[in-house]
């Protein structure tokens, strides 16, 4: 039997991006015994129509892994409903999935960090799911650490976990301002979430992640991150829908593994500190865009 989680890889216009995060993908050891499926989304127009096919030839012909299922849409979902629908549909036939997109260029350690986590927490309710970005703080962080709520950059999850996720985000938000938990959940307000949800309640983003991450946080739910980012997102230079050119977050991935090692589940306050602080020194100088662009952040499309 495979032991190693099935591989969701979300993809839409954007060949170069694609194939340098299939390929980086592919360099990880334990992509030979996993399971790609490729969720390639339809043309909003026609001038999306040649990217898009130019996606697919990439899809059809990418190797390295156990098995490439290549699922291409007809029609536009649009990021959201493509990940809550593949997600889903990964997890009507397996227990586990680890979920990537077109613009994340990972590490050769990162599938064995998210197998290990999802091995070892497989059975804690308390944990919701594995990430594989960390911040570039510049500070030390632990081998790995829990962070209340969830995310969504390169990462995984299992049946059990992925059912608290709820659609609804006006009633996420009428429960976060219920419970005076807006100021925890915006990690103390050095990252505007808040402000993304109520967005992504009024149209202005299209995010499941902020939903996704809502939902793990209110259900007191962590998710473990590795001190040493695994996880390059190469979208951040204006390329995709929604995303705004900016350096912050670090392009370095880890040339060493990630243990995972047992940890009672609890929030690290320790990490959460040494990223507050970070996310409030990197505002002042900031380029004033840089709101605008976090508050789109996980409604960010390829």
């Amino acid at each position: 039997m495979n032991t190693l989680a099935p591989i969701a890889m979300f993809a839409f216009r954007r060949p170069d991006h694609f194939e340098r995060a299939l390929r980086a993908l592919a360099a990880c050891p334990e992509a030979k015994a996993s399971a790609l499926t490729i969720y390639c989304d339809g043309p909003r127009h026609e001038g999306d129509a040649a990217p898009v096919r130019a996606v697919r030839a990439i899809a059809r012909r990418s190797t390295g892994f156990l098995s490439v299922n290549v699922v291409e849409e007809r029609l536009n979902r649009g990021l959201a409903a493509s990940i809550i629908h593949g997600v889903g549909e990964q997890l009507s036939g397996s227990e586990r999935v680890i979920v990537v997109e077109d613009d994340l260029v990972v590490s050769p350690h990162f599938l064995r960090y998210m197998n290990d986590g999802l091995a070892l927490y497989a059975d804690v309710p308390k944990v919701a799911s594995i990430h594989g970005y960390t911040y570039s703080t510049g500070a030390a962080l632990p081998e790995t650490y829990f962070l209340r709520g969830a995310d969504c950059w390169g990462w995984a999850t299992w049946r059990r976990a992925w059912s608290l996720f709820r659609n609804d985000g006006a009633a996420l938000l009428a429960e976060l301002r219920g419970r005076r938990l807006t100021t925890h959940f915006d990690l103390d307000g050095s990252f505007a979430f808040t402000r993304m949800l109520e967005d992504q309640i009024t149209g202005r983003n299209d995010s499941w992640a902020i939903r996704w991450h809502a939902s793990c946080f209110l259900a007191e739910r962590l998710t473990l991150y590795p001190g040493r980012s695994l996880v390059h997102n190469i979208g951040n230079d204006a390329s995709g829908t929604h995303a705004t050119r900016t350096a912050m977050f670090g392009d370095e991935v880890a040339v060493e593994p990630v243990q995972v090692l047992p940890q009672p589940p609890m929030e690290s306050e320790a990490a959460r500190a040494t990223i507050v602080r970070y996310l409030r020194a990197c505002r002042p100088s900031a380029p004033r865009r840089l709101g605008a662009w976090l508050r789109r952040r996980l409604g960010a499309a390829a």
